[in-house]
């Protein structure tokens, strides 16, 4: 049966497309062809952009370098693009039923004359004219040359404020990588999909890593053979595109070509004497995109997916301290227990690295033109990743083990599997003068998590060893209607206005009974006559009734994640509504001067009101100042309000639920934490662009104020000895009310401020009988909690608890400050070189313990590759990420290391500690 919200929610959107098509279908005329090959001079250069000015008409040229553009008659301005070369404009007269030859030859410029569409909602421009710092990274390009295969790490290494890191040993985070954009959250830059909202993943972050508390989207799920350019707005853009655009907004680009196969093939591995045997890490990816041509006017279905294997890395050491205790006593007996079953310790030890990982993922980019120069797009796709990461390992002797079932003890897996589905489909055209939009995005994650190699200890040698333990499941539906215009007053009048209907829904689905479950609890119901107690099991008993070896008392649910109970399951939804209006107006050549206003509504915390303004002055036909000023906000996420996950803790003999409780539960009503509400955001930026010959400069600088930041706390507890303080034995009593005994929240707990200045030069020339390009980008950010925390006064006196030096740490200092990136290219005949030069600059430990603190100095990480052409349609590229093997700094304190577990740092995000990879790719193009 159909659910009827969703057909009630569904009516609006299917309305709307319903009048807009039966209003284009209309009219009806007569097309003329434009077509032409677009080369450097020497070569066709394959996907060039190319765009008709003032129209919504473009495409990419083919292997050969041509494109075909199918268009009403009339007279028009056709401009070309490619990342590196000067982009050109030549004026066109088409004819109805005619073909009209139109080549072009570009110069080799730089790779600042990329046409970009974020940022405004009318006409693309170039990058040098945009009143807002634009990023065009071309996928095609850096995935051919670069060693990197997936998005987050792409960006990592080629945008200078762009930080994503691998996590180790963080539950489901191993495998999203959070990222971070001018130095502020992975929840705080919202991410486009052809300029439509994509939606976050189902996990939250609750585990000691960057972005701490955080929901952040996985742009990972999307395959880099579908994707033709990224898009980075470094601004804040919420009252253009709502919630979560703080920091700015990635904009991702699928390809449109047709009649191109294009099948990439990449091995590699990390080839380091820091891993086990000098080798781990393999890695494969088959990425395969084909485009078919819909009808005679430019219609396309482009089909882009890849298949990933990555293998894990290890950079552990051997256990140090005792493996085997034998009890009573706790003798350590460990050097006879490795003799007598022939290991050594290098047999005992954790899997400290990157996770592993099998993926497949499709995505799909269609448009059908229409009448009216009207078309229906779709675009969506279908994702499946399953990681396998690890946990700290059981020892033997532990009471966490069973040796009957693990003799010599076991390393738990954290297995998850993670399915994502997005479809979004709409239709483009024109209500008289006015270019109108509705669509239609849907989008869904899905994290479920199970436990591998694993027990429940307090099922002793009945135990399985493999658990389902439940997880998360995230959906959201935005409809979406948008119309524009250009005005001819004063030199040009953009307006854009338009509404948003988004809805969302949170599910947290609970684990099998065996995965969450304490079997060695009992209650007593009474004396027997033999005066023992007589017992009835009971899984929230006080009584503990199975014991390890060395006494202690046999520990319930799964090993490293038991799984979310029946009272973590939560099902819950919420909806928004919002409607803006945007315009810029060009008062003359020189001057343009933009704003933007938001209004949004949501069902559960209210409204809020958002405004941008934005300036460019060209002091001359080379050079521009520009800036902006804005509010904007984010909403708390609904697994930030609803998420919850419990265990049971005994104190003298009493069961206390300890996690992670919401805002509306007991214990937090108990300690006065209030409700979520958003973050409110006010940011300035300002900067300057020129083009000095063959150099181009841009630089700017922006200031960014967040109040009410969402925080993940620390775990509260309290104490009902004799000398505890008054707060701490309040703390116990409220906590007691609750039957809870320890406690975390997420909460509205600090303010805080984020300077910084990014810088791109870059510079291209003819070389010898090549080519050669060179790009320095710079970034420093300097993010800093203001002001007191915000706990309630029952927490007075617990503000480092509130929030801690570990989370002021994540917030601060766990992502370089500074990141500096030089990337040389050389194209002579069939060769190519890449060379790379990433400066990363130093973070810190996040850690409470001052006997733990650390700052880990600056590194450099090169990257080198060449590429030769054997055919126009086959290339063989060869190099490494890393070729130094350049490694972090080692933890200093022992103690700090999990009894030598952790030689590199878990909690601080620089580049990863996997070492040098080296790689080889084969392409074909045809």
């Amino acid at each position: 049966m159909k659910n009827p919200l969703t057909t009630l929610r569904l009516k609006p959107t299917l309305l709307l497309l319903t009048c807009l098509l039966t209003h284009i279908m209309i009219v009806k005329a007569q097309t003329g062809t434009i077509q032409g090959t677009v080369t450097d001079g020497r070569a066709p250069l394959a996907g060039a952009t190319v765009q008709v000015e003032r129209t919504n008409k473009g495409g990419y040229t083919n292997a050969s370098g041509a494109y075909t553009l199918s268009i009403t008659p009339g007279s028009y301005t056709v401009i070309v693009s490619y990342v590196g070369y000067a982009t050109q404009r030549q004026p066109v007269t088409v004819t109805a039923g005619q073909t009209t030859q139109l080549d072009f030859k570009l110069p080799a410029s730089t790779t600042m004359n990329e046409l970009v569409v974020l940022g405004n909602r009318t006409l693309p421009r170039t990058q040098t004219e945009t009143p807002v710092p634009v990023d065009v990274i071309d996928i095609k390009r850096v995935a051919a040359d670069a060693p990197q295969v997936s998005i987050n790490q792409i960006l990592n290494y080629v945008a200078p404020s762009f930080s994503s890191g691998t996590q180790t040993v963080a539950d489901g985070t191993d495998h999203i990588d959070p990222a971070s954009l001018r130095g502020l959250g992975p929840d705080q830059v919202l991410v486009l999909v052809n300029g439509k909202r994509r939606y976050n993943t189902a996990l939250v972050n609750v585990n000691g890593t960057f972005g701490r508390g955080a929901v952040g989207t996985d742009m990972n799920a999307i395959p880099t053979a579908a994707i033709d350019r990224i898009e980075i707005l470094r601004d804040g853009a919420a009252a253009q595109y709502g919630s979560d655009a703080i920091a700015g907004v990635i904009n991702i680009i699928l390809k449109n070509s047709v009649n191109r196969l294009n099948v990439s093939v990449t091995t590699g591995a990390n080839v380091t004497d820091k891993s086990v045997d000098n080798i781990d890490g393999q890695t494969v990816q088959t990425a395969v995109n084909y485009g078919i041509p819909v009808g005679e006017r430019g219609g396309f279905i482009n089909f882009g997916g890849s298949y990933d294997y990555r293998n894990y890395t290890n950079r552990s050491g051997p256990w140090q301290g005792p493996i085997y205790r034998t009890y009573p006593g706790a003798v350590d007996k460990t050097d006879s227990f490795l003799v007598a079953n022939n290991i050594t310790r290098d047999d005992i030890r954790m899997r400290v690295g990157q996770s592993k990982l099998r993926s497949g993922q499709l995505f799909v980019n269609a448009s059908v033109p229409m009448e009216n120069e009207a078309e229906f797009y779709l675009f969506g796709g279908l994702g499946y990743r399953n990681g396998q990461a690890a946990g700290v390992y059981r020892l033997p002797s532990d009471s966490r083990n069973v040796l009957d079932i693990y003799p010599l003890g076991f390393l738990p897996e954290i297995h998850s599997d993670i399915y994502d589905k997005s479809l979004a489909f709409g239709i483009r055209g024109n209500l008289g003068k006015w270019k109108v939009d509705v669509s239609n995005t849907f989008g869904q994650n899905q994290f479920i998590f199970s436990v591998e190699n694993s027990l429940n200890a307090s099922l002793e040698k009945a135990s399985p060893t493999r658990f389902s333990a439940g997880g998360p499941v995230f959906t959201q539906n935005t409809t979406n209607l948008d119309f524009s215009q250009r005005f001819d007053v004063l030199a040009g009048l953009d307006v854009a206005f338009g509404g948003e209907y988004r809805f969302e829904n949170y599910k947290l689905e609970a684990g099998a009974e065996n995965s969450y479950t304490d079997y060695g609890r009992a209650t007593k119901i009474g004396v027997g006559a033999d005066g023992k107690d007589i017992l009835v099991p009971d899984p929230k008993g006080a009584i503990n009734t199975k014991f390890g070896p060395d006494g202690t008392a046999r520990a319930g649910g799964a090993q490293v994640f038991p799984g979310f109970r029946p009272e973590n399951a939560v099902n819950t939804s919420r909806s928004s509504i919002a409607g803006y209006a945007d315009v810029e107006a060009n008062f003359s050549s020189a001057f343009l001067l933009g704003g933007a206003l938001r209004f949004e509504n949501y069902n559960d915390f209210g409204s809020t009101l958002n405004g941008k303004l934005t300036a460019r002055y060209k002091l001359s036909e080379k050079t521009a100042l520009r800036a902006s000023g804005s509010t904007g906000f984010r909403a708390p996420s609904l697994h930030q309000r609803f998420y919850s996950s419990t265990s049971t803790l005994f104190v003298d003999g009493l069961p206390y639920e300890v996690g992670t409780f919401t805002n509306d539960s007991r214990p937090a009503q108990l300690l006065g934490i209030p409700q979520l509400k958003p973050e409110k955001s006010k940011s300035l930026s300002a900067g300057f662009t020129g083009a000095f010959g063959k150099f181009n400069l841009t630089v700017d600088g922006y200031y960014t104020r967040i109040n009410d930041r969402i925080v993940y706390t620390d775990q509260f507890s309290g104490s009902n000895a004799p000398g505890a303080s008054p707060v701490d034995k309040e703390i116990y009593q409220l906590l007691s009310l609750a039957n809870a005994n320890r406690a975390a929240f997420f909460a509205n707990a600090i303010n805080s401020e984020t300077r910084g200045v990014d810088l791109v030069l870059t510079y291209g020339t003819r070389l010898g009988a090549g080519s050669f390009r060179a790009d320095l980008a710079g970034t420093y950010s300097y993010t800093q909690q203001v002001g007191d925390i915000k706990a309630s006064a029952k927490l007075a006196g617990k503000e480092n608890i509130y929030f801690s030096r570990a989370s002021r740490i994540y917030l601060e200092r766990s992502v370089p400050r500074e990141k500096i990136n030089l990337t040389l290219t050389y194209n002579i005949k069939r060769f190519n070189v890449f060379v790379r030069n990433v400066y990363f600059g130093s973070v810190e430990e996040a850690t409470n313990d001052p006997a733990f603190f650390q700052t880990f100095d600056p590194r450099v990480v090169t990257d080198v590759a060449v590429g030769y052409k054997f055919t126009p349609a086959i290339k063989l590229s060869i190099g490494s990420n890393n070729v130094f093997d350049i490694y972090p700094e080692k933890v200093e304190n022992p103690a700090n290391t999990t009894n030598g577990q952790f030689l590199y740092s878990r909690r601080a995000t620089q580049f990863g500690y996997n070492g040098r990879f080296l790689f080889a790719r084969l392409e074909l193009n045809l």
